[in-house]
């Protein structure tokens, strides 16, 4: 039976649907293979006049690694990477080994896949049933993300949240801020938990996430302490206005730890209340 008998058999067997599965996750694969063998031809171009004291070019194609797997947002993809023989250039005057930016040596899934993983966790799944539901979303190629590779991702969150909320801000200045209180339906005690959440607008423009924090309710003494720790990680100036809703938590606190920071209300919130504003209200961010 020769390949067209036999990809025709395979379609008549498929459903309409696994059919545009395959279709797309083989485009899929075969955009990412032809990415990678562009990539290793542009570093040949690049390194093609190296050449040794036998004339030979230093670096040059060598076949294949052994096929890779990787898993993807439409399923398993099966990559071959191209390999290089490039040791002569280790040693040479502006020579540089090849290193690739697509496919690193020990990637096994696509970054999209654990900020879905992320998402999950998120949305109240158990790190036991993370197999199954990825596997329904993904395909079988998921069911190997195990428990313990769940765990292993949620502490290196962890970890990096920690990192990022001890950041210096000794020479960031922002010229608005924009708070909010984010209540969330988790339930650690009788309370429900609030986020505290600030976003920043430099004087280029650019909006950056200052601080998300937990607080109780959106009280002052919850806001000032998490006001006093971006004082204490060296932020001088907290914007020349901020902007939130009518809790008054944030205002007490911000005029005890940040004197001057003038007040504004979203125009969102002004519709709750009765008096017109003396001045244009400015938008408030909408998370979510």
């Amino acid at each position: 039976m020769d390949n067209s008998t036999t990809s025709t058999v395979k379609i008549e067997e498929a459903g309409p649907q696994d059919l545009l599965e395959n279709l797309v996750r083989e485009g899929a694969r075969s955009a990412f293979q032809a990415a990678l063998e562009d990539e290793v031809n542009q570093f040949l171009r690049r390194f093609s006049k190296f050449l040794d004291h036998k004339g030979h070019r230093m670096a040059v194609r060598n076949g294949y690694l052994p096929e890779r797997t990787i898993l993807s947002g439409i399923g398993p993809l099966n990559i071959r990477q191209p390999r290089v023989d490039d040791r002569k250039l280790r040693d040479a005057e502006g020579g540089q080994r090849f290193s690739s930016g697509i496919l690193p040596r020990f990637m096994r899934r696509m970054p999209s896949i654990e900020g879905l993983i992320a998402v999950l966790y998120l949305k109240g799944i158990s790190t036991g049933d993370f197999s199954e539901a990825l596997g329904a979303i993904l395909g079988e190629g998921a069911k190997g993300l195990s428990a313990t590779t769940i765990t292993r991702l949620k502490e290196g969150w962890l970890e990096e949240h920690k990192r990022w909320s001890a950041r210096s801000l000794k020479d960031k200045e922002y010229v608005y801020l924009w708070v909010d209180g984010i209540w969330v339906n988790v339930r650690l005690d009788e309370q429900r938990c609030c986020l505290l959440v600030i976003i920043g607008a430099t004087r280029e423009g650019k909006k950056e996430l200052v601080a998300v924090s937990d607080g109780y309710r959106e009280s002052t003494a919850s806001w000032r302490e998490t006001l006093l720790d971006l004082k204490a990680r060296g932020l001088k100036m907290a914007g020349k206005l901020a902007i939130g809703d009518g809790a008054l938590g944030f205002w007490a606190a911000v005029d005890e730890v940040f004197p001057g920071v003038k007040h504004q209300r979203c125009w969102a919130h002004y519709a709750d209340l009765r008096i017109m504003p003396t001045e244009q209200p400015i938008s408030c961010w909408v998370l979510g």
